[in-house]
């Protein structure tokens, strides 16, 4: 009976279920874009917001929420927009409470970024422009940086 009661308050983590909430690809100059030389290097502004929520006493939706945009000084708009909300459920039991904030911020998303990214490359990709592979974000240095500015 001991070993039963010590199994069930061991720790559980893990992610259930991946799902696209919002996918957005624009294109504003297309053709065009395609056809004429730019004149100035274009750049990436990128957005990211980190959003969770609890859905019940053990499941806990994550989501990264991105926005890119290529933007170039000789076009009137963007080159492209893409906007994502990418989220996951994860079971999270048993967690010790001094844990909990940074599986939260750390841990889960550092688990959904890899497909994130891909969806992001995907879409670009689909939408004729050269794939656009985001760079890997530090998540832990981000919730550090979070953190000290709290304190």
């Amino acid at each position: 009976m001991a070993q039963e009661n010590a199994t069930q308050e061991q720790p559980e983590f893990r992610m259930l279920k991946m799902y696209v909430k919002d996918l957005s690809f624009e294109n504003p100059l297309a053709p065009q874009v395609f056809s004429q030389p730019r004149k100035s290097e274009a750049k990436i502004e990128l957005n990211l917001d980190l959003k969770n929520r609890k859905i019940d006493d053990s499941h806990y939706e994550v989501s990264l929420h991105i926005l890119t945009k290529l933007v170039a000084d000789d076009a009137e708009k963007p080159l492209f927009v893409i906007e994502v909300e990418h989220a996951a459920l994860f079971l999270m039991k048993n967690i010790p409470t001094e844990h909990f904030e940074a599986i939260i911020a750390v841990d889960c998303p550092t688990l959904l970024f890899p497909f994130t990214r891909q969806i992001i490359c995907q879409a670009v990709m689909d939408g004729g422009f050269q794939p656009f592979l985001m760079e890997p974000i530090n998540f832990l240095a981000m919730y550090q940086n979070s953190k000290a500015k709290r304190q």
